[in-house]
Protein backbone atom coordinates (compact mmCIF):
# COMPACT_ATOMS: atom_id res chain seq x y z
CA UNK A 1 0.00 0.00 0.00
CA UNK A 2 2.97 2.66 0.78
CA UNK A 3 3.99 1.54 -2.62
CA UNK A 4 0.92 3.09 -3.90
CA UNK A 5 0.96 5.84 -1.92
CA UNK A 6 4.16 6.68 -3.10
CA UNK A 7 3.04 6.68 -6.50
CA UNK A 8 0.60 8.55 -6.36
CA UNK A 9 1.89 11.57 -4.90
CA UNK A 10 4.69 11.78 -6.63
CA UNK A 11 2.21 11.90 -9.93
CA UNK A 12 0.15 14.38 -8.11
CA UNK A 13 2.68 17.10 -7.70
CA UNK A 14 3.91 16.09 -11.39
CA UNK A 15 1.31 15.70 -13.58
CA UNK A 16 3.54 14.77 -16.78
CA UNK A 17 3.99 11.18 -14.90
CA UNK A 18 -0.04 10.44 -15.45
CA UNK A 19 1.62 9.62 -19.51
CA UNK A 20 3.48 6.58 -17.43
CA UNK A 21 2.40 3.15 -17.35
CA UNK A 22 3.17 2.78 -13.68
CA UNK A 23 1.13 6.30 -12.67
CA UNK A 24 -1.72 4.76 -14.57
CA UNK A 25 -1.77 1.18 -13.37
CA UNK A 26 -1.14 2.65 -9.70
CA UNK A 27 -4.04 5.14 -10.05
CA UNK A 28 -6.81 1.85 -11.39
CA UNK A 29 -5.34 -0.05 -8.40
CA UNK A 30 -6.60 2.42 -6.14
CA UNK A 31 -9.76 2.53 -7.94
CA UNK A 32 -9.97 -1.11 -7.65
CA UNK A 33 -9.33 -1.20 -4.06
CA UNK A 34 -11.93 1.85 -3.60
CA UNK A 35 -14.31 -0.93 -5.57
CA UNK A 36 -13.54 -3.52 -3.20
CA UNK A 37 -13.81 -1.56 -0.10
CA UNK A 38 -10.34 -2.86 0.36
CA UNK A 39 -9.02 0.89 1.15
CA UNK A 40 -11.48 4.43 1.94
CA UNK A 41 -11.74 8.08 1.34
CA UNK A 42 -12.08 8.64 5.22
CA UNK A 43 -12.34 6.52 7.80
CA UNK A 44 -13.02 6.24 11.77
CA UNK A 45 -10.00 6.08 13.89
CA UNK A 46 -10.17 7.16 17.77
CA UNK A 47 -10.77 10.19 17.82
CA UNK A 48 -12.92 10.76 14.54
CA UNK A 49 -12.25 10.34 11.36
CA UNK A 50 -9.08 10.90 8.97
CA UNK A 51 -9.36 11.76 5.51
CA UNK A 52 -7.10 9.60 3.34
CA UNK A 53 -6.27 12.51 0.77
CA UNK A 54 -4.09 10.43 -1.57
CA UNK A 55 -6.78 8.22 -2.04
CA UNK A 56 -8.86 11.41 -3.26
CA UNK A 57 -5.30 12.58 -5.23
CA UNK A 58 -5.97 8.33 -6.88
CA UNK A 59 -10.12 9.36 -7.57
CA UNK A 60 -9.38 12.98 -9.17
CA UNK A 61 -6.52 11.59 -11.54
CA UNK A 62 -8.34 8.49 -12.81
CA UNK A 63 -10.48 11.12 -14.44
CA UNK A 64 -7.81 12.26 -17.05
CA UNK A 65 -6.52 8.49 -17.80
CA UNK A 66 -9.70 7.32 -18.72
CA UNK A 67 -11.15 7.89 -22.08
CA UNK A 68 -15.13 8.32 -22.98
CA UNK A 69 -16.73 5.24 -23.93
CA UNK A 70 -20.07 3.81 -24.39
CA UNK A 71 -22.42 1.80 -22.35
CA UNK A 72 -25.27 0.16 -23.40
CA UNK A 73 -27.56 -1.35 -21.08
CA UNK A 74 -30.59 -2.72 -22.60
CA UNK A 75 -32.67 -0.18 -24.52
CA UNK A 76 -29.99 2.57 -22.48
CA UNK A 77 -27.08 4.12 -23.65
CA UNK A 78 -24.60 6.08 -21.74
CA UNK A 79 -21.25 7.71 -22.63
CA UNK A 80 -18.52 8.15 -19.86
CA UNK A 81 -15.53 7.57 -18.32
CA UNK A 82 -16.02 5.55 -15.59
CA UNK A 83 -18.17 1.88 -15.81
CA UNK A 84 -20.79 1.20 -13.91
CA UNK A 85 -20.47 -1.55 -11.26
CA UNK A 86 -21.03 -4.93 -11.75
CA UNK A 87 -21.71 -8.67 -10.01
CA UNK A 88 -24.26 -7.45 -7.63
CA UNK A 89 -25.02 -11.21 -7.06
CA UNK A 90 -21.98 -11.79 -5.90
CA UNK A 91 -21.47 -8.76 -3.84
CA UNK A 92 -24.80 -9.90 -1.52
CA UNK A 93 -26.31 -6.32 -2.43
CA UNK A 94 -29.85 -5.68 -4.07
CA UNK A 95 -30.05 -3.69 -6.84
CA UNK A 96 -33.74 -2.29 -8.12
CA UNK A 97 -34.14 -0.72 -11.62
CA UNK A 98 -32.93 2.24 -12.21
CA UNK A 99 -30.36 2.11 -9.48
CA UNK A 100 -27.03 3.28 -10.64
CA UNK A 101 -23.49 2.54 -8.84
CA UNK A 102 -20.44 3.69 -10.86
CA UNK A 103 -17.35 1.64 -10.53
CA UNK A 104 -14.79 2.99 -7.40
CA UNK A 105 -17.87 3.06 -5.22
CA UNK A 106 -18.14 0.17 -2.24
CA UNK A 107 -21.24 -1.18 -1.58
CA UNK A 108 -21.03 -4.23 1.37
CA UNK A 109 -22.93 -7.52 1.77
CA UNK A 110 -27.39 -6.65 2.24
CA UNK A 111 -26.71 -2.89 0.67
CA UNK A 112 -30.29 -2.02 -1.06
CA UNK A 113 -30.42 0.20 -3.62
CA UNK A 114 -34.10 1.49 -4.63
CA UNK A 115 -33.67 3.57 -7.92
CA UNK A 116 -31.02 5.82 -6.29
CA UNK A 117 -27.23 7.14 -7.67
CA UNK A 118 -24.01 6.29 -5.91
CA UNK A 119 -21.45 7.70 -7.13
CA UNK A 120 -17.44 6.87 -6.80
CA UNK A 121 -15.59 6.37 -4.01
CA UNK A 122 -18.77 6.27 -2.19
CA UNK A 123 -18.69 4.02 0.95
CA UNK A 124 -21.95 2.39 1.83
CA UNK A 125 -21.23 -0.73 4.66
CA UNK A 126 -23.74 -3.48 5.76
CA UNK A 127 -27.32 -3.24 5.75
CA UNK A 128 -28.63 0.36 4.77
CA UNK A 129 -30.88 1.09 2.42
CA UNK A 130 -30.02 4.15 -0.37
CA UNK A 131 -34.01 4.71 -0.99
CA UNK A 132 -35.64 5.86 -4.21
CA UNK A 133 -33.98 8.73 -5.96
CA UNK A 134 -31.49 9.26 -2.35
CA UNK A 135 -28.07 10.35 -3.81
CA UNK A 136 -24.76 9.24 -2.40
CA UNK A 137 -22.24 11.87 -3.61
CA UNK A 138 -18.85 11.33 -4.59
CA UNK A 139 -16.51 9.86 -1.28
CA UNK A 140 -19.73 9.95 1.18
CA UNK A 141 -19.14 7.43 3.79
CA UNK A 142 -22.34 6.08 5.09
CA UNK A 143 -22.50 3.23 8.15
CA UNK A 144 -23.91 0.07 9.02
CA UNK A 145 -27.66 -0.34 8.70
CA UNK A 146 -28.42 3.43 8.00
CA UNK A 147 -31.96 4.26 6.20
CA UNK A 148 -31.56 6.83 3.56
CA UNK A 149 -34.89 8.02 2.80
CA UNK A 150 -36.75 9.19 -0.46
CA UNK A 151 -34.70 12.11 -2.13
CA UNK A 152 -31.66 12.33 -0.14
CA UNK A 153 -29.12 14.03 -1.03
CA UNK A 154 -25.68 13.05 0.17
CA UNK A 155 -23.35 16.07 -1.01
CA UNK A 156 -20.05 14.60 -2.84
CA UNK A 157 -16.80 15.78 -2.61
CA UNK A 158 -13.39 15.53 -4.60
CA UNK A 159 -11.58 19.08 -4.15
CA UNK A 160 -9.80 20.20 -1.95
CA UNK A 161 -8.50 17.14 -1.19
CA UNK A 162 -8.20 17.28 2.53
CA UNK A 163 -11.57 18.10 3.07
CA UNK A 164 -13.80 15.91 5.07
CA UNK A 165 -16.50 13.68 3.21
CA UNK A 166 -19.98 13.28 4.37
CA UNK A 167 -20.59 11.00 6.60
CA UNK A 168 -23.24 8.98 8.36
CA UNK A 169 -22.19 6.83 11.18
CA UNK A 170 -24.15 3.58 11.67
CA UNK A 171 -27.47 3.34 12.63
CA UNK A 172 -28.61 6.51 11.49
CA UNK A 173 -32.03 7.50 9.75
CA UNK A 174 -31.99 10.21 7.14
CA UNK A 175 -35.39 11.90 6.62
CA UNK A 176 -37.24 11.97 3.35
CA UNK A 177 -35.46 14.92 1.26
CA UNK A 178 -32.97 15.92 3.55
CA UNK A 179 -29.83 17.34 2.12
CA UNK A 180 -26.53 17.31 4.16
CA UNK A 181 -23.02 18.82 2.18
CA UNK A 182 -20.06 20.08 3.12
CA UNK A 183 -18.67 16.91 5.04
CA UNK A 184 -20.95 17.70 7.38
CA UNK A 185 -21.02 14.44 10.04
CA UNK A 186 -24.02 12.66 11.45
CA UNK A 187 -23.48 10.46 14.60
CA UNK A 188 -24.67 6.75 15.28
CA UNK A 189 -28.29 6.28 15.35
CA UNK A 190 -29.13 9.77 15.01
CA UNK A 191 -32.77 10.35 13.16
CA UNK A 192 -32.83 13.32 10.77
CA UNK A 193 -36.66 14.43 10.27
CA UNK A 194 -37.37 15.01 6.74
CA UNK A 195 -36.39 18.34 4.87
CA UNK A 196 -33.26 19.05 6.81
CA UNK A 197 -30.48 20.63 5.61
CA UNK A 198 -27.19 20.23 6.93
CA UNK A 199 -24.10 22.21 5.56
CA UNK A 200 -20.55 22.88 6.79
CA UNK A 201 -22.05 26.07 8.58
CA UNK A 202 -25.22 25.31 9.77
CA UNK A 203 -26.18 26.05 12.76
CA UNK A 204 -27.20 22.67 14.88
CA UNK A 205 -28.83 24.28 18.17
CA UNK A 206 -29.71 21.94 20.70
CA UNK A 207 -32.82 23.05 22.62
CA UNK A 208 -33.46 20.09 24.92
CA UNK A 209 -32.01 22.45 27.79
CA UNK A 210 -32.26 25.34 29.94
CA UNK A 211 -29.80 27.16 27.58
CA UNK A 212 -29.24 26.71 23.76
CA UNK A 213 -26.36 24.26 22.70
CA UNK A 214 -24.53 25.47 19.20
CA UNK A 215 -22.88 22.84 16.85
CA UNK A 216 -21.79 22.94 13.40
CA UNK A 217 -21.40 20.47 10.84
CA UNK A 218 -21.82 17.90 13.37
CA UNK A 219 -25.05 16.18 15.13
CA UNK A 220 -24.07 14.02 18.40
CA UNK A 221 -25.27 10.51 18.37
CA UNK A 222 -28.50 9.47 19.14
CA UNK A 223 -30.14 13.40 18.29
CA UNK A 224 -33.74 13.75 16.82
CA UNK A 225 -33.22 16.50 14.67
CA UNK A 226 -36.01 18.91 12.78
CA UNK A 227 -35.52 21.91 10.65
CA UNK A 228 -36.01 25.32 12.21
CA UNK A 229 -34.79 28.64 12.28
CA UNK A 230 -33.54 31.42 13.90
CA UNK A 231 -33.38 35.50 13.56
CA UNK A 232 -30.49 37.20 12.18
CA UNK A 233 -29.97 40.57 11.66
CA UNK A 234 -28.57 42.28 7.70
CA UNK A 235 -28.17 45.45 6.64
CA UNK A 236 -32.02 45.33 5.39
CA UNK A 237 -33.69 43.99 8.61
CA UNK A 238 -34.16 40.94 10.31
CA UNK A 239 -34.77 38.11 8.68
CA UNK A 240 -35.53 33.99 9.08
CA UNK A 241 -32.44 31.97 8.53
CA UNK A 242 -32.32 28.11 8.55
CA UNK A 243 -31.00 26.08 11.06
CA UNK A 244 -31.58 22.36 12.50
CA UNK A 245 -32.41 21.71 16.05
CA UNK A 246 -32.02 18.95 18.37
CA UNK A 247 -35.50 18.16 20.21
CA UNK A 248 -34.78 15.03 21.65
CA UNK A 249 -33.22 12.01 21.56
CA UNK A 250 -33.05 7.85 20.63
CA UNK A 251 -34.14 6.19 24.29
CA UNK A 252 -31.22 3.48 25.51
CA UNK A 253 -33.76 1.56 27.43
CA UNK A 254 -35.14 0.34 23.88
CA UNK A 255 -33.38 -1.01 20.69
CA UNK A 256 -33.38 0.79 17.75
CA UNK A 257 -36.43 -0.15 15.88
CA UNK A 258 -38.78 0.70 19.00
CA UNK A 259 -36.77 3.64 19.99
CA UNK A 260 -36.97 4.69 16.12
CA UNK A 261 -40.72 4.57 16.36
CA UNK A 262 -40.58 6.37 19.40
CA UNK A 263 -38.51 9.04 18.42
CA UNK A 264 -40.62 9.94 15.73
CA UNK A 265 -44.29 9.44 17.58
CA UNK A 266 -43.01 11.10 20.28
CA UNK A 267 -40.93 14.70 19.11
CA UNK A 268 -43.64 14.42 15.85
CA UNK A 269 -40.80 14.30 13.13
CA UNK A 270 -41.77 13.82 9.86
CA UNK A 271 -39.69 11.03 7.59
Amino acid sequence: MNDLREIIESTWENRELLKQGNSQEAIRAVIELLDKGQIRVAEPVTDGWQVNEWVKKAVLMYFPIQTMETIEAGPFEFHDKIPLKRNFAEQGVRVVPHALARYGSYLAKGVILMPSYTNIGAYVDEGTMVDTWATVGSCAQVGKHVHLSGGVGLGGVLEPVQAAPVIIEDGAFIGSRSILVEGCRIGKEAVIGANVCITGSTKIIDVTGSEPKEYKGYVPPRSVVIPGSYTKQFAAGSYQVPCALIIGQRKESTDLKTSLNDALRENEVAV
